[in-house]
Parts: structure tokens; sequence; C-alpha cells
């Protein structure tokens, strides 16, 4: 009788026989496309920096965060940040609240209530809303929204003001809202539905008490990224909001926010490398800094509220 080891194949390791050249090729390719995102953020920080530096040797760093006076680019100028910073605040809070209700009501029916048959309709249709061009949509704010609510307001209302800019834009991030936040939600293992609809839930139970919860992750993010891309608005808010540096909190006025700012005063005839040039990348590393501290608060939110569903 044969010895059974000379029978039995001798055992092979579980390593690659062989190397997969192609995989190789995805993980480079996939490598520098993280390194030029690094590079990219890295670069624009390199930009900032320089002329941000400039800028504080001659303005004071309390008066540029505590005066209320705007005026870089008059005679004598003044370089209290606030009334922009305010502006930039008020048309993105009206904005969220405009485009969170309505964003996750949308996600909510896509993933809960919507068939697989409207889901193929209505969701890209409402992507369709992203690719409006801001101009448009700006032209839109003055030329509509506005109108119509001078009509109907009991209250004065500005030609160009921020509630009907902050409305508009709004209305542009209610498609990232929606469909990031229906994207986690389709996310959700089926298994915690049917627990719930095991037990007896409804359906707007199971949407609002079960989903939406272990969704969470998904839709901190999708509103962190409409906040970031409400604040850095530019057109909309050039056309419908106005250029009023004066300090205000009423929504009904004409104001001035970052991002117009920075968009009025890159295309005037400021000289580069003065203090009115350099004022531009100021209120930029600004705008960054305030960017960057959201997306920093919501990572550190959502990775707290993970360890609670994992």
């Amino acid at each position: 009788m044969a010895d059974v080891s000379e029978i039995a194949p001798a055992p092979q390791a579980l390593g690659r026989s062989r190397r997969r050249h192609g995989e190789s090729v995805v993980k480079a390719v996939l490598l520098t496309a993280a390194l030029l995102s690094v590079a990219t953020t890295v670069g624009i920080v390199a930009a900032l920096l320089e002329p941000t530096v400039g800028f504080f040797t001659h303005v004071g760093i309390v008066e540029f965060f505590t005066s209320t006076d705007w005026g870089p680019l008059f005679k004598p100028p003044s370089f209290g940040v606030i009334p922009v910073v305010t502006g930039t605040l008020i048309t993105t809070v009206i904005a969220i609240a405009v485009a969170v209700p309505l964003g996750l009501a949308a996600a909510v029916y896509l993933s809960e209530y919507a068939s697989a048959r409207i889901r193929r309709v209505i969701k890209p249709t409402l992507e369709v809303l992203a690719g409006i061009p801001t101009v448009a949509l700006g032209f839109f704010a003055l030329t509509l929204v506005t109108p119509v609510m001078r009509d109907w307001s009991p209250f004065e209302i500005s030609l160009k003001n921020g509630l009907s800019a902050g409305l508009v834009v709004g209305v542009m991030i209610i498609p990232i809202v929606a469909s990031l936040s229906e994207d986690a939600m389709a996310a959700v293992p089926n298994g915690l539905r049917e627990g719930a609809y095991a037990l007896g839930s409804s359906r707007m139970t199971v949407a609002l008490r079960v989903v939406l919860p272990a969704a969470f992750s998904g839709v901190v993010a999708a509103i962190i990224l409409a906040v970031s891309r409400a604040a850095g608005e530019t057109m909309i808010v050039v056309i419908a909001a106005g250029s009023n540096p004066l300090f205000t909190v009423n929504p009904a006025d004409e104001m001035l926010t970052m991002a117009s700012f920075i968009a009025q005063a890159g295309s005037g005839d400021a000289p580069v490398g003065t203090v009115a040039y350099n004022t531009i990348f100021a209120v930029g590393s600004l705008l960054f800094v305030l960017t960057f501290l959201m997306n920093w608060f919501s990572a550190r939110l959502v990775r707290r509220y993970r360890e609670v569903y994992e």
C-alpha cells in the first residue's frame, strides 16, 4: 500500500502565486489621487498664508475681529470683519433652514416610501437642480423671489437682501442634502427595518426612529457639506444680497458676505501687494478656517455617535 504522504498533494501557500500588476497600478493611481488632494489643500493654505500674514502686519487682529466698520477699499479704510461674517452667517442659516427639512423629507420619502420606479425618476430629477448655474439662480432670486416677498410681506424689504439670497441658496443645496442622505439611508441594513416591522412599528416610526438614526453619520456629512457649500456661495449672494458693508442682523436688509466680498474685491482695481488687496486673502483665510472647524466638529460628532451603533 502506498504511503498517504506520497499520494496527498503538497500544501500550497496561502499567498499569491504570482504578482498582479493590475492591482499595483490601481493602488498607485489611488495613492496619487489621495496625495494630490492633500497637496491641493496644502497649496491653498500656502497661497493664503503669506498675503494674510502681510495683511496682519498692517492691521491689528483686535480691530479685524471686533470692529463693525468694514470698508477696506474706502478712504479712510476700515477693517472690521464682523459685518461680512454676520452676512455670511445669516444667509447660511436661512439656507440651511430651507434645505435640511426639505432635503431630509425628500430623502426619507425616496428611501422608505417611494417605489423603485418612482425613485429612478425623482432622484435624477432632483439632482438636476444642482446643475443649474448659480448666476441664473441669482437672477431668479432678484427678479422673482424678492418682488414676491416685497408685495406680500408686511415688513419693508430692500431690493437686494439676505433673505431672498438665503432662500435661493437653500433651494440650490437641497439636492446635496437629499441625495447624500438618501444614499446613507439606503445603506442601512434591511434587518433593522424588518426587526422594527416585526415589533409592530409603523413605516413612519421605522423611518424616523430606526433608519434615520442609523444613517446619522451620512446625514451629518450631507448637512456639513451643504453648510460649506452655502457659506462659500458667491454669485447668488452677489446678485441678490447686494454689497452693503454696514453691520446689520436684519435679513431684509442689503448685506455683504465673505464670498461676495472676495468676488467684488478680486475683480476691482486694488493694486497687488497693498493692504486692500491682501484683505481678500485675509477674508479667504477666515472662510477657510471656519469651514475647516465645521468639518472637524462634524467628524468628531460622527465618530462619537458611530460608537453607539457599531
